[in-house]
């Protein structure tokens, strides 16, 4: 039986990365367990079309942030490991210090310390030396720093395809399979040539 995975929804912008995350994990059948914070409660009303209630609806548990005492607050209770999305930098603060604040910081801090894959993928531009000091704490901890920066070498046709590609490589980092874009496996010369050709003319 797959171990749950937690996936932890904090106040940054792009709620949508850890929403569509929790509809792709559910439609995979990978049990979830979820902490949304209180920031980013306020800013799905702001991003998107969803309620509270129906991102509440994907996971198979979901966890108050103030609750300490929860499951995922134990290394004892087994996870195959946690995927912030989006991160925001005061979270990555939390955990790259060991600042457990709240549930989402402590179920970060269990995680690493419990050597299982914590994906953090923090949603901030531009960065100052202070964000890149942290993301080197929290990665010399053990986090897998992933930035929802988008990639084209897959064409992508539209917004989700664009968010699928973040989040598969969120995914691939907890070994989770999907085939959310397609994968880069060399080029073909021969299309190279014609590539070439055809822009030149």
């Amino acid at each position: 039986m797959s171990l749950p995975l937690v996936v932890a929804i904090t106040g940054a912008t792009g709620v949508i990365y850890g929403v569509e995350m929790l509809s792709v994990l559910k439609g995979l059948g990978q049990e979830t367990h979820l902490i949304v914070s209180e920031a980013a409660s306020k800013n799905l009303e702001i991003e998107t079309s969803y309620t509270l209630d129906d991102v509440k609806s994907l996971a198979d548990v979901v966890y108050d942030n103030k609750d300490i005492g929860a499951a995922v607050a134990s290394g004892s209770f087994r996870t195959r490991g946690m995927i912030v999305a989006p991160c925001t930098v005061k979270t990555l603060s939390a955990i790259a210090n060991s600042f457990t604040y709240n549930l989402v910081v402590r179920a970060a801090d269990v995680t690493l310390k419990e050597r299982r894959p914590l994906v953090l993928m923090v949603r901030e531009t531009p960065l100052h030396k202070g964000h890149l000091d942290l993301m080197s704490r929290a990665a010399d901890c053990g986090a897998q720093i992933l930035p929802p920066m988008p990639a084209f070498y897959h064409k992508p046709e539209s917004i989700m395809d664009i968010i699928h590609q973040s989040i598969g490589k969120a995914l691939d980092q907890v070994g989770i399979e999907h085939n959310l874009f397609k994968r880069w496996s060399g080029h073909d010369p021969k299309e190279q040539l014609r590539e070439s050709l055809r822009i030149a003319n």
